[in-house]
Order: C-alpha cells, then structure tokens, then sequence
C-alpha cells in the first residue's frame, strides 16, 4: 500500500467519529449490530433446513421426495460491483440512513471523502443497493453484485484519497471473486431511468485503465452508416426499453460531456469503440 494513503487511513480513522479507536462506536452502533445478527441467524437458519419441497400433482397426490446432502458446493460469490454516490452530506449521514430498518437501503462499503472505508455487511450476503434495474440479461442486481457507496453529494469532485480507497477494495475485490473487468459499473448503468450515480465527474476512466471497467481507445474511425445505437447499448448491457434514458447513462459514464439524449459523431465513434470490445 502507498505509505502515504496508509497514513492517511490510519490518521483519519483515528479521529473520525466512526473509529474503532473510540470505544463509544461500539455502544453507538450496538442495536444496529443485534439486528443484524439476528437477520443473520434467521437465514443460516434456512440453510440448515435440509428438507426436500412438497410437490403434489394435479389429482392431489404428493410426489416422493428426500433430501440427501451434496458435499460439492460453498457460498454463492458476486460478480459485479456497482458503484454509487450517497447523494448525502456526510458519511455520518450514510451509515445513519443504513443503519434504521425504516430506509430499507444499504451498502457491502462506504467509503468517506478523507478515504476512511467501512464495511457495512459480509460480501457474501445481498445488500440492498441496486432496487430495480437491469443489465444485459441480469435482472436481480442486489443478488450478484457488491455495492460501494461514495461519500459524494453528486455535484463535487471525488477526492484522490477517496479513489485511491476505492481502488485498492476494488483490486482485493476482483482478485476475491475473479470479477470480470467489464462488471465494474455504476448505478445508472443498470438503472438509467431512475439514477444518475456516480455523478458525471467520476473518473470512470482511471478506473478502467487500472482494470475495472472498460474503457475505449481512441477512435480512429467513424461507425458504417447502418451502426445500430439501440442494438449496441444493448450488447454493453444496458436497458434500452427507453432509449433516451439509455443514451444518458452511456453518456454520464464514457463521455461525460454533455447529457442530453442525442448521439452526436463523437458518441456515436466511442460507442462504436465500445461495441466492438464487449
């Protein structure tokens, strides 16, 4: 790790309110962590049900059944990692809202401004990040991906600690699961109707060039006359039921000029770039 953001890490977790240097954070966050342990238990608990389901055909008649245990198997691992900004205006803010039952909103990470990261939830277990939305064929995004907010109130620069954070959890994240570069998206790639984050000035580039994410070379070429937008959205994996929204979101993430819903020459030879690497 660069000494300088280890410094930076360890400084800011020693005088931020959230620190485990503060024997207060326990007691703060004590009915937060029952809670969670409690819905912990409830779903371990239905793992180690090991009955057969009870099927009965259309005379009324129950077919037989058993259960017998594989010893081939292990827990379910992600394949994405959809990244976020709090639109709040601190992590305080962020961590409070995940931690009330009554926001049925959550996150795997949280990553602050100074760079200081917190772990909300196991990644093995589905955080609820995503809401409804959809990428290529995928359609339940909480149940294969791992979220990570940023605390970014969806109009400022994201700070070089920050990303310098957000790099190292992605490089152990990819390296823990065997993430695919191309699964390293954001919100409103796979909800474009409904989101706009990570905001328009995230570095959606340095990411890619450090690995997640793709990114396009530069384009040498203009697409042939026939280039189909629709269809090459979708081959990237975005929802194209609406079509505005769809180019919006293309554009917030790999041109991050301008957001209106029209493809000029520009767009159209980036995304063609694009289409012929997916």
């Amino acid at each position: 790790m660069n000494l300088f953001l280890k410094s930076v890490i360890i400084i800011s977790g020693c005088s931020f309110l959230l620190s485990s240097c503060s024997p207060k954070v326990k007691n703060k966050y004590s009915e937060a962590q029952k809670k969670q342990e409690t819905i912990v238990s409830e779903v371990t608990e239905k793992l180690s049900v090991n009955v057969a389901p009870v099927l009965v055909d259309s005379l009324g008649n129950q077919v037989p059944s058993s259960f017998v245990p594989t010893v081939n198997f292990g827990a379910r691992k992600p394949s994405f990692v959809i990244i976020h900004h709090t639109a709040q205006d601190s992590i305080q803010q962020t961590i409070k809202t995940f931690t009330l039952e009554r926001t049925q909103v959550s996150a795997h990470y949280v990553i602050g401004r100074d760079g200081f990261l917190v772990q909300m939830l196991s990644d093995e277990l589905r955080a609820w990040h995503a809401g409804a939305g959809k990428w290529g064929n995928m359609t339940d995004m909480n149940s294969c991906s791992i979220g990570i907010e940023l605390d970014n109130n969806g109009f400022e620069p994201f700070s070089d600690a920050q990303i310098n954070t957000l790099l190292l959890l992605l490089e152990k994240l990819k390296r823990d699961y065997n993430i695919p570069a191309a699964n390293f998206i954001g919100h409103s790639d796979i909800a474009p109707r409904r989101k706009s984050d990570p905001s328009i000035l995230f570095p959606w580039e340095k990411l890619a060039r450090a690995g997640f994410g793709l990114w396009y070379d530069l384009p040498d070429q203009l697409p042939p006359s026939n280039f189909d937008v629709e269809a090459a959205l979708r081959r990237i994996g975005y929802d194209v039921s609406d079509l505005p929204a769809a180019i919006i979101a293309f554009k917030r993430h790999f041109v991050q000029k301008d957001l209106i819903p029209l493809m000029g020459t520009w767009d159209l030879c980036v995304l063609y770039n694009l289409y012929r690497k997916y």
